[in-house]
C-alpha cells in the first residue's frame, strides 16, 4: 500500500456529480500520472462535502485547503503549481476575507465553522463506496459493542437518556418508541429506515445515504438488536439513484464481512435489510401511508391506534425512523448518552441536519448544534442574503412548514420555539427568501404543492386544502374579497383539526403563517389591487423609465413578444397589450430604466 503524501478529496455527492466532478477526477489522474506523481497523490471520491453552492468541491489533505467551481480546464494548473511545486492556487480557492487567512483553510470558511457533525461525522472524509474506509473511521465499532457487552434493554435506555428525537418531522422520542415496539408480543418484528424526502429543496437523507451509507446500516443493527427486530426495510425513492447505487454496495459489502444475515459476529443475532424503491408519493413521508406503499397497497394514511410499534408492516410490530436518526444512533452508542444529551437545548438534543438553499449566498447542507439561532443560519452559515438584499422570511419544515419573519431572526432552532412561532421543525429544510419575494404567492406555491400530493383519503384535506389554493390564487389574481382573509383563518384551523395524517394537520402552516406575520401583503392584494413585491403578475406592469433609458436597445432585443418598441438613441416604451411580464426587460437592463408598479 502506497504512503501518499497528499489525499485529494473530491466531492462526488449528487450536487458536484451533475457539475463534472467525475471528468475532473479523470483529469486529476491524467494530470498526476503525467507528472509521475500517482504514487504520491490520491484522488479519493468522497460522499456530498456540504458546500453544495460551490461545486465542484475538493479538499486537499492533510492541508486542508479547499478548492471551488473547478473545471476541466483548471486541473493542469492546478496539478502542475499545487501537488507538484506546493504551490496552492488562490484563484480556485473559496477565499474567506484576506485578513483572517492569507491561505485560506477549510476551517476558515464561515460555511463550516459553526457545523458540528454527528450525523455527517464522516462528510468528506471517506470514500461512501469502501466498507474498509467507514471502518477505519470507527464504524461497526458501536455495532460490536451493542453486540458483546449491552443487552436490549441497555441499548434503549442509553438511547434515551440521550435525549435522541425522530429527524424527520414530528420529534418523538426514538428511544420510547423502540422501548413500545420491543414490549409488544410476537417473534417477528421489524424496523424501517424512511428515506422518502419528498420536500421541495431538500435533500439531507439523500446526502447521508449517498456520503455514508454503512452509518444508516450500523444504526439499524443496533436498533434492531434492541427492538428484536428480524427484517429492516429501506423505503428510498426511485428519484435518487446514486443513493441507490451506493446502498446496495453497501449491503452486499456488509453481507460479505459478516455483518448482515446470520450469527451476526458469532453473537446468535440473525437480521438482514431489503430496499424498497418508492415511487416519489409527497405522503409516503408519513409513517402509515408508508408502509401502505412497502406492502404494495396505496399510500394512505391510516387510523391511529394502533401504531406502527404495534401494528406496522403486514400487522407486525414495526419502528420506523428517519435516515437521520439511523445516522446518529452508532455515535450515541460510542460515546455515551451524556456527551449527545449535552449538546443542543433542554428538550431537543443533538445535532440536525439542515438544506440550506433559496436566496441565501452559500447554499448547501448543514448540521448545526440544537438551538442555534436562525440569523446564524442565514448569516454566519449562509453569508447573507444573494446580492446583499435584504432579508425577509425564512421557511422551515419543508412545504407544511410556516415562514418566519426578520423579527425573529434570533429564534432558537428547535422543536417546540419553531412550532411557537407558527412552524415545524420538519425533515430539516430551510428556505430564505429575500425582499422580492411575495409571501402570498409562496403560500400559493406551497398549497398547490400539497394540494396535488394529499392522497384525497380524508375531506378536511382533500377539499380543505384545495379551497385553500383557490382562495389564495384568487388573491394572486387580483380577485380577492376582504372576507377571504378571516375564512382563510378558519379554513386552516378546519383543515389542521380534521386531517387524518400530518400533511393534513400541517398543510395550513403556510397560510396561516404568512397571514400572521405579513397580513399586510395580503391586504395589499386585496384592497389596493397591488403586489409589494412585483412577483404577481396580474397585480404589475412593467414601464420604462425614460431619465434612465439609455436606449441601448438590450430590452427590445431580448423581449419574447415585441412588446418593447423605440427609435435608436431615444427611450423604449412597452406595450401593455403585448406584455406578457415576463420580466426580460428588467433583467438584461444595465441602468435599473424598467420599473414594476
Amino acid at each position: 500500500m502506497n504512503a501518499y503524501r497528499m489525499h485529494l478529496m473530491l466531492c462526488a455527492g449528487t450536487g458536484c456529480v451533475s457539475n463534472g466532478s467525475y471528468r475532473i477526477k479523470a483529469a486529476l489522474e491524467r494530470e498526476l500520472a503525467a507528472r509521475n506523481l500517482q504514487d504520491e497523490v490520491a484522488v479519493v471520491m468522497t460522499g456530498c462535502n456540504g458546500f453544495c453552492a460551490q461545486g465542484p468541491v475538493m479538499t486537499v489533505q492533510p492541508d486542508g485547503i479547499f478548492y471551488q467551481l473547478l473545471s476541466d480546464e483548471d486541473i493542469p494548473h492546478l496539478v502542475e503549481e499545487h501537488f507538484l511545486k506546493g504551490r496552492p492556487v488562490k484563484r480556485l480557492m473559496y477565499t474567506p476575507p484576506a485578513e483572517k487567512a492569507p491561505v485560506p483553510k477549510m476551517s476558515d470558511i464561515g460555511f463550516f465553522r459553526k457545523q458540528r457533525l454527528i450525523a455527517l461525522r464522516n462528510r468528506g472524509l471517506i470514500d461512501p463506496e469502501r466498507i474498509d474506509e467507514y471502518i477505519a473511521r470507527g464504524g461497526y465499532k458501536a455495532l460490536v459493542k451493542a453486540l458483546t457487552s449491552m443487552s436490549r434493554e441497555e441499548i434503549i435506555n442509553e438511547v434515551k437518556k440521550s435525549g435522541l428525537r425522530g429527524r424527520g418531522g414530528a420529534g418523538f422520542p426514538t428511544g420510547l418508541k423502540w422501548e413500545l415496539t420491543a414490549n409488544q408480543p410476537g417473534d417477528e418484528k421489524f424496523i424501517v429506515c424512511n428515506g422518502d424526502e419528498g420536500d421541495p429543496g431538500a435533500f439531507m437523507d439523500r446526502s447521508i445515504v449517498e456520503s455514508d451509507p454503512h452509518s444508516v446500516l450500523e444504526g439499524m443493527l443496533i436498533g434492531a438488536k434492541a427492538i428484536g427486530a428480524t427484517h429492516g426495510f429501506v423505503y428510498i425513492r426511485q428519484e435518487y439513484p446514486l443513493a441507490l447505487e451506493r446502498l446496495a454496495l453497501a449491503l452486499g459489502q456488509a453481507r460479505d464481512y459478516g455483518l448482515l444475515g446470520t450469527d451476526i459476529l458469532g453473537s446468535g443475532f440473525d437480521f438482514d435489510i431489503s430496499v424498497h424503491r418508492g415511487a416519489g408519493a409527497f405522503v409516503c413521508g408519513e409513517e402509515t401511508s408508508l408502509i401502505g406503499s412497502l406492502e404494495g397497497r396505496p399510500p394512505e394514511p391510516r387510523i391511529r391506534p394502533p401504531f406502527p410499534a404495534e401494528s406496522g408492516v403486514w400487522g407486525k410490530p414495526t419502528c420506523i425512523n428517519n435516515v437521520e436518526t439511523w445516522a446518529t444512533v452508532p455515535e450515541i452508542i460510542n460515546r455515551g448518552a451524556e456527551w449527545f444529551a449535552q449538546i443542543g437545548t433542554e428538550t431537543s438534543k443533538g445535532t440536525k441536519v439542515f438544506s440550506l438553499v433559496g436566496k441565501v449566498k452559500n447554499t448547501g447542507l448543514v448540521e448545526v448544534p440544537m438551538g442555534i439561532t436562525l440569523r446564524e443560519m442565514v448569516f454566519d452559515i449562509g453569508g447573507g442574503i444573494q446580492g446583499d438584499r435584504a432579508f425577509k422570511a425564512v421557511q422551515t419544515g419543508g412545504p407544511s412548514g410556516g415562514c418566519i419573519p426578520a423579527s425573529l431572526l434570533d429564534l432558537p432552532i428547535d422543536y417546540e420555539r419553531l412550532t411557537e412561532a407558527g412552524s415545524i421543525m420538519g425533515s430539516g429544510g430551510m428556505i430564505v427568501m429575500d425582499e422580492d419575494t411575495c409571501m402570498v404567492d409562496v403560500a400559493r406555491y406551497f398549497l398547490e404543492f400539497l394540494r396535488d400530493e394529499s392522497c384525497g383519503k380524508c375531506t378536511a384535506c382533500r377539499e380543505g386544502v384545495d379551497a385553500m389554493y383557490q382562495m389564495v390564487a384568487n388573491i394572486c389574481e387580483g380577485k380577492g374579497k376582504p372576507d377571504d382573509i378571516p375564512l382563510l383563518e378558519e379554513l386552516g384551523q378546519a383543515v389542521k383539526d380534521g386531517s387524518l395524517c400530518a400533511l393534513g394537520g400541517t398543510a395550513p402552516n403556510p397560510v396561516l403563517s404568512t397571514l400572521r406575520y405579513f397580513k399586510d401583503e395580503y391586504e395589499a392584494h386585496i384592497t389596493d389591487r397591488r403586489c409589494p413585491a412585483g412577483v404577481c403578475k396580474a397585480l404589475i406592469t412593467y414601464r420604462i423609465n425614460p431619465e434612465r433609458c439609455k436606449a441601448c436597445l438590450l430590452c427590445n432585443k431580448n423581449c419574447p413578444t415585441g412588446a418593447v418598441s423605440g427609435e435608436k438613441k431615444k427611450p423604449q416604451t412597452i406595450a401593455q397589450e403585448k406584455c406578457i411580464k415576463c420580466g426580460v426587460c428588467r433583467d438584461v437592463c444595465k441602468f435599473e430604466a424598467v420599473t414594476v408598479q
